[in-house]
This record gives structure tokens, C-alpha cells and sequence, in this order.
């Protein structure tokens, strides 16, 4: 589970307004707000999603809040009259993390682990910095946030598992989420666990199986045979841009918003690197927040480069940082551990290979 440090003592408060929160948001549809997100219908309610206000018996929601500055890095933390975190924002970055109902992640056919969190994860419609809590805009757009019970980051990111996620689709016939798989089966190797099992180069838009066109005028047509696949980087950009409405370019260059491949993110991507990449595994994880995007180096032939990405989840059950991605062994997004732990911490295959992380 995620949490700011507190330096108040908190108490039973937070449990009890977020129960009140869930409940508001599950009953009340009437005088709520919804919002299309890049991929989504208006009519799709499920998609789009509805919230409410998020008022609460003790007034955590709407009444007194403080905002205290934090660093390592940079940040804003939002707290309420009882002391306890109600959001983070970090300068420089549009992923912000909400406090809300608890929620477990998990996925049987490839660990016994499980991710419980409170950690709600959201894009702002800027990105933060210091003191833009005073704009004039944040005041009504939080107060909605708060309360939301749509799907966040997590919730969507899961839309797609590859353990088995029920198809959606828009008004016209697009199916923009379902199981999605990682690429076409490589037929030269056998080995069900290699990581070229199943080819890579899938993007957001084979996976749709529709065309796409950049805001440079750069159009993608997707491959018939890739419909329905994506790759690692090509899961965080169907998730981040096409459904989070995060730009999206289709070059490995610096650009606005998210561009193709796994290095190209890392070091060019929007946000801010919370961890940079020094070229060995990090051993201090503690600046790591739930939704931030993680880097691995994992081929061997070339231990510099940056080639897999992932979504940091939390904590698991074993006390571990857990990460979300798509890959080849498990056929699509994981938090698994077929071909390797999904785990950044200690001496597994993918803790080796952890690089950096960034915060969009």
C-alpha cells in the first residue's frame, strides 16, 4: 500500500470517509460528472465513467485541507483535517495518486501474489507544479476526483490482462478493451518461456485494428495479423495515451508525449525520471509511487540498453515492488511471474534488469 509520510497522528477518519465516499459514488449517479476519455463513449458509462462530489461525514472531502511541499521528488501533498494523505501531485508530472477504497489486484494463472491498494491512480488536466493547487480550475476538479469511483489507471490497465478481461466496445463497433496478447507466435522458437516467442512491434493501434494518425500527420495503419496484441511499450501507450489521453508520437526522438519504444520513454517520455538511469540496478526504491513507468535492461548481449517497461503497482502481499507489463511468456499484460518475477527488488531476473523509473 501506498503512503506520504505523515506526521500527524491519524485515526479511524480516513477508513470511515472513503467507506462513505465508496458508497456515495456507487448509489448516486444523479448529480455526479462524467468525462470521454480518449477511446470511449459518451455512452459507454463503464468507460467513461461517473463520480460524485465525494462529501463525507467528517468533512475530509470538502472541508479543511493543507498542502504540504515535499521533496525527492519535488511534490504536493494533500492532506486532510485529520492529518492523512488525500493526493500527491509531483512538479513536472500529470499522473497524480489519489487515496480511496481499498482495492487486490491479482492474477492466479501466473502467481499467487496479490497487490492490495489504496492508491487510486489519475491524469490531471495539467502538469503540476508548485502552488497550482491555487488556480482556479483545482478546487472543482479535486473535489470530483476525490469521490470518483470510475476506473483509474490501474482499473484500465487491468482492462486488458492477460488472464482474461471482458470485451468493450464503443458506439461504433470498436472494441477498445478485451485480453490483450503480446504478438503474433514466433514460429523459429519453441521454447514457450523465450522471450521472442511471441514477436514484439505491436502497437496501440493493432491492437484497435484501426488506423491512427499522429498529430504531426503521421498516419498508422495497423497489421491483420497483429489485431488485438500489444507490446510492453505498446500496452503503456494504449493505456496512458489512446485511453488517458496523453499525447502520443510515433517517432524515438524527443517529441509531445509518449514516444514508441521502452529507451525511447525512458529517456525521452513526458513527466519527470524519479530514478535515472545510472546503468546498474537501483537500490534505494523509496521515491517510487504507484503508476510509475519502470525501465529494464534485459537482453543479454546488451546490458545497457533499455528494452522492457512495466507499470509500478505497490507493494504485494510479500512485501515486495510488484510491476505490471506486457510480455511474451505470459502472452500479453502481467503482473506475473512466467519467464521471470514481476518483482523490482532482490536478485530475480527482472530485478537485475531494473534500470529507472518515470512519473508521466
Amino acid at each position: 500500500m501506498h503512503r506520504e509520510p505523515d506526521r500527524r497522528k491519524s485515526g479511524p477518519t480516513r477508513r470511515a470517509v472513503f467507506r462513505t465516499i465508496a458508497g456515495v459514488a456507487a448509489a448516486t449517479a444523479a448529480g455526479g460528472y462524467a468525462w470521454t476519455r480518449l477511446g470511449d463513449e459518451a455512452g459507454d458509462q463503464e468507460g467513461a465513467g461517473r463520480g460524485t462530489s465525494g462529501a463525507g461525514s467528517d468533512g475530509a472531502a470538502t472541508g479543511p485541507r493543507t498542502f504540504e511541499r515535499l521533496s525527492g521528488p519535488d511534490r504536493t501533498v494533500v492532506r486532510g483535517g485529520d492529518g492523512d494523505t488525500l493526493a500527491t501531485f509531483t512538479d513536472g508530472a500529470r499522473t497524480a495518486v489519489f487515496t480511496g477504497p481499498s482495492r487486490t489486484f491479482s492474477e492466479p494463472r501466473t502467481t499467487d501474489a496479490t497487490v492490495t491498494t489504496d492508491a487510486w491512480v489519475r491524469v490531471l488536466p495539467h502538469t503540476w507544479q508548485r502552488g497550482m493547487e491555487k488556480a482556479d480550475w483545482f478546487s472543482g476538479w479535486f473535489g470530483k476526483t476525490l469521490g470518483d469511483s470510475s476506473p483509474d489507471v490501474f482499473a484500465v490497465s487491468f482492462q486488458y490482462s492477460s488472464a482474461g478481461a471482458a470485451d468493450k466496445h464503443d458506439s461504433h463497433g470498436l472494441r477498445y478493451a478485451g485480453t490483450a496478447h503480446f504478438g503474433p507466435r514466433n514460429t523459429d522458437v519453441e521454447n514457450p518461456l523465450d522471450f521472442a516467442f511471441h514477436d514484439e512491434r505491436s502497437d496501440f493501434y493493432d491492437y484497435l485494428g484501426a488506423d491512427w494518425t499522429f498529430p504531426d500527420g503521421t498516419r498508422a495503419q495497423p497489421e491483420k495479423a497483429r489485431y488485438g496484441d500489444v507490446d510492453c511499450s505498446g500496452f503503456q501507450r494504449l493505456v496512458w495515451g489512446y485511453r488517458m489521453g496523453i499525447p502520443l508520437h510515433n517517432t524515438n526522438t524527443a517529441g509531445a508525449g509518449l514516444p514508441r519504444r521502452a529507451y525511447a520513454i525512458a529517456a525521452h517520455g513526458p513527466g519527470r525520471l524519479v530514478i535515472p538511469d545510472n546503468r546498474r540496478t537501483p537500490t534505494d526504491l523509496g521515491s517510487l509511487q504507484p503508476g510509475d513507468l519502470v525501465f529494464f535492461a534485459i537482453i543479454k548481449d546488451r546490458p545497457d540498453f533499455i528494452d522492457h517497461c512495466g507499470m509500478y503497482l505497490g507493494l504485494d502481499d510479500g512485501g515486495r515492488h510488484r510491476f505490471y507489463s506486457s510480455r511474451s511468456a505470459a502472452n500479453g499484460p502481467t503482473m506475473g511471474d512466467l519467464s521471470g518475477h514481476s518483482l523490482l527488488d532482490g536478485t530475480d531476473f527482472y530485478a537485475r534488469g531494473f534500470r529507472a523509473a518515470r512519473r508521466l
